[in-house]
């Protein structure tokens, strides 16, 4: 609304300059000069007309009465203003038409859509005052046709040849009316509306210090009405002719960003959908704002859109439309947004979000962070200190789902979705934990992913910590919660990725920490990975999965507690002494491992450092395996599910404890 708002108010003021362009010598003179103006508007099949044009030589002050126009284009769009007033005229340069001031009095603008929208639109403004104006002195070539592209293309530039020290209009009312399914009705008020500074193309800012509207719905026949106001609205140095170059067809292979604003701010905004039921923003703000032209073709967008009152478009033509629509995500750049202070107010509770932050650039979002919720579940309490997605591609991703027009995704065309975003991060989470009211702590989830070999990523990282409380029907607490715990800290660290040139695949960093219990690291290596093992046919993967060799494995436990936790417990469960408990668990450990390692001498070595690891709490015990050829990772597999020993009897093993 307010771009039409600031749309039309500019084309007033390009009108003016085409009223006056002439010599003020006489009444007469000026009469045929305006009239010649209105035969050039009428000259594009508009319709234009005025009353009485007077000129005051003494104080070089020119009234036009009684102005009136209509569009060629249907439905059209009117325009009427009671007179418009210039004072302080002059033309030092005959190109050029100057006034002190220009005063227009009580307008109104009809804005009609398309009849099978049902849409009316009103505009009045009791006043539109321009200082120290100076514009060409007449009319430029008239638009090609009545188009909205050809129309919007001579206003720019019409606009962009003037300057002026400010376009102000204190007050404008809008009236909304809509005929559809769903009969909508509402009013807008615009208050301490602002242009100032317009020159060379540029304007140093444009402003409204507030509007109030009010909707008034009746979906399946039931009156609603949304209230809402926004204050501040203020849009700094913009321009004009890159916003031209949108529309002008020999600009198509334009690739360059052009900033159009360099910020753009309001707030306080806030809506009422109900009694009880409302929202409240306190700011918003976009900075530097650009667009690329070849992207942003309008012309070619709106070709392919359907008339108001079509046919559903097929598929076929639902895909070039989303394909177009791809396309022009790719033409706009925003260098940061915000938005704070996001309440909300419902009969269940508040919710309240302390910021949203996002950038975006060649259809592609770089980060959107959700900051500083909180809110309230059925359980209990939410809060979170940060939530966000990186790297989320907005073009390719209306490209993909423009395949799936008219079809159900397969699992492989849903999979594929994921190469579009680059990550995760989650902060300061805090919920209720299943049905009591403890709740579960994620201090941090950070998760990424990379380097895509079709849909699959061969390369990934996830640092996640958190702290859950323990429930005795969940396995392995009732050995924790005799223990005392009430609550468990999880911290890991895991990490993978694939080198193509060296066809090694890592696993690291891998490492888990439970607090107080056990914190464990490992560096897992596989040589030989082909690329074609990264595919979603598991008959392929199985089959690439043959050429895959065992690398070096090492793996490195530090016992934070878990010993003397599994010691208490065996001693509590046989009913006796904790020394003897832990005798039993060493003898158990050598008695098997005799069973089934078979002698290897390497995994003795390995069973005497595990014994010494539970001999002592606070130990470290390191392992380190290393393959004594090529070791194939399936048939490895299959070892240790029939013969472990022999599978082991394929590593050289070395094995160490230290406090």
């Amino acid at each position: 609304m307010v771009k039409v708002l600031y749309g039309a108010l500019a084309a007033i003021v390009i009108g003016v300059g085409g009223f006056f362009g002439f010599q003020f010598y006489t009444q007469h003179r000026v009469a045929s000069e305006v009239e010649a103006a209105f035969d050039q508007i009428r000259a594009t099949g508009a319709k234009a007309s005025h009353g009485k044009v007077s000129f005051d030589i003494k104080s070089r002050t020119v009234t036009i009465s009684d102005i009136s126009g209509e569009s060629a284009a249907q439905p059209p769009t009117t325009l009427k203003i009671a007179n418009i007033t210039a004072s302080g005229v002059s033309q030092t340069d005959p190109t050029r038409f100057n006034a002190d001031s220009i005063e227009a009095a009580d307008i109104e603008i009809g804005l009609a859509m398309p009849a099978q929208s049902g849409m009316n639109l009103t505009y009045k403004v009791p006043r539109v005052t321009v200082k120290d104006y100076s514009g060409p002195a007449n009319l430029q070539q008239p638009p090609a046709s009545s188009s909205f592209i050809d129309v919007r293309l001579f206003a720019l530039r019409q606009l962009a040849g003037i300057t002026a020290a400010s376009i102000t209009a204190p007050s404008v009312a809008a009236t909304i009316n809509f005929s559809g399914t769903t009969p909508v009705n509402g009013d807008i008020t615009y208050s301490g509306c602002a242009v100032e500074g317009i020159r060379d193309g540029k304007i140093a800012t444009a402003k409204v210090d507030g509007f109030v509207f009010t909707v008034n719905m009746q979906p399946a026949g039931k009156a609603e009405k949304l209230t809402g106001s926004l204050a501040n609205v203020i849009a700094r140095d913009i321009d004009i002719n890159a916003m031209t170059a949108l529309f002008d067809p020999q600009r198509a292979n334009d690739d360059q960003y052009y900033r159009t604003y360099r910020q753009i701010s309001a707030g306080p905004y806030i809506l009422t959908f109900a009694p009880g039921l409302n929202m409240r923003i306190d700011s918003l703000t976009m900075d530097d704002v650009g667009l690329r032209p070849s992207r942003l073709q309008l012309p070619a967008l709106l070709a392919v859109m359907p008339p108001d009152g079509a046919a559903p478009p097929t598929p076929a033509q639902a895909r070039e439309l989303i394909e177009k629509a791809a396309t022009l995500y790719e033409g706009i750049r925003i260098g940061n947004a915000e938005m704070h202070g996001l309440s909300v107010e419902t009969p269940q509770g508040p919710m309240k979000l302390a910021a949203m932050r996002f950038n975006f650039e060649n259809g592609k979002i770089g980060e959107v962070a959700f900051e500083g919720l909180d809110a309230r579940a059925p359980k209990g309490p939410v809060k979170l200190e940060r939530f966000a997605l990186k790297g989320i591609d907005i073009s390719n991703l209306l490209r993909m789902t423009a395949q799936f027009a008219g079809q159900k995704p397969s699992p492989n065309q849903a999979l594929a979705l994921l190469p579009l975003i680059e990550g995760a991060e989650v902060k300061g989470f805090v919920a209720p934990y299943n049905n009591t009211n403890k709740p579960i702590h994620i201090d941090t989830i950070n998760l990424n992913w990379g380097q895509f070999i079709g849909p699959i990523p061969s390369q990934a990282h996830l640092v996640a910590k958190l702290i859950s409380p323990l429930l005795a029907n969940e396995m392995g607490s009732r050995w924790l919660l005799a223990a005392g715990m009430d609550t468990v800290t999880m911290d890991l660290d895991l990490g993978a990725v694939w080198t193509e040139a060296s066809r090694a695949f890592v696993l690291e960093p891998v490492s888990i920490e439970f607090g107080n219990v056990l914190k464990a690291s490992a560096r897992v290596s596989l040589a030989n990975v082909p690329r074609d093992v990264f595919s979603i046919n598991p008959v392929q993967t199985t089959t690439m999965a043959a050429q895959i060799e065992a690398g070096t494995i090492e793996l490195t436990l530090h016992d934070l507690g878990g010993v003397d936790i599994a010691v208490a417990q065996y001693a509590h469960a046989q009913n006796v002494s904790r020394d003897e408990a832990r005798r039993a668990i060493i003898d158990s450990i050598r008695a098997g491992s005799e069973k089934s390692l078979g002698g290897n001498p390497d995994a003795t070595v390995a069973v005497e450092a595990l014994t010494r690891f539970i001999e002592t709490s606070g130990q470290t015990l390191i392992i380190r395996l290393t393959p004594l050829g090529k070791v194939p990772v399936m048939q490895l597999m299959q070892l240790l599910k029939s013969d472990p020993s022999i599978a082991l009897a394929q590593f050289g093993i070395e094995a160490s404890t230290g406090l």
